[in-house]
């Protein structure tokens, strides 16, 4: 999720969609105060296809407003900025404890090895089911948040809007986007181990 559903989060969203296209999980984004139906940047679009995304999917983005019906189902809600975060769950406070900038995320488990995520994701109360088990390593996640010490500047858990701004920032922002994504698709491939 991030502000206008036309940068961030649908770079995010296409490109977290080819990571975990093997798995059966779904991948949608919307923004907080998104102009429905607008579509993706020309730059993101380009960053997009240039990345392996598929033009006819990129093509065919238009952006969303976020609701709480978008948040109830969603096993994991990944904000672009802190600020993204705060409205996630001032939309619907019982997701706060599987809602994360992806840079925080990133971040949380960065130093957990594949075998320790693999035993907290067994720590579920109801069956060993892939959904159950990222569950548990969301939980984990979140737990860790009073451990890991957060960024000497708070800003480095963000994703830097690029709208309306240099190449330069695209650029940034992506990177930036494409260094913490990984982590998903790992909690997904455990998950399903």
């Amino acid at each position: 999720m991030c502000t206008g559903n036309v940068c961030r989060s649908p770079l995010a969203e296409q490109l977290l969609s080819n990571l975990v296209s093997g798995f059966d999980v779904s991948v949608s984004s919307a923004g907080t105060r998104a102009r429905s139906g607008v579509p993706m940047t020309a730059e993101t679009a380009q960053i997009a296809v240039t990345n392996g995304c598929d033009p006819a999917r990129v093509n065919s983005h238009r952006a969303r407003s976020l609701t709480a019906e978008h948040l109830r189902p969603a096993h994991l809600a990944l904000a672009m900025a802190r600020e993204h975060r705060r409205e996630i769950v001032e939309t619907s406070p019982s997701v706060v404890r599987r809602t994360f900038t992806v840079r925080e995320l990133s971040r949380l488990l960065a130093d957990v090895s594949d075998d320790q995520l693999r035993e907290e994701s067994t720590r579920t109360s109801g069956p060993l089911t892939p959904e159950n088990r990222f569950s548990a390593m969301l939980l984990f996640a979140a737990n860790r948040r009073g451990v890991v010490l957060p960024p000497t500047v708070a800003e480095d858990d963000d994703i830097v809007d690029p709208y309306r701004r240099s190449g330069r920032t695209y650029a940034l922002s992506t990177e930036q986007l494409m260094s913490a994504l990984p982590v998903v698709p790992r909690m997904v491939r455990l998950a399903h181990d």
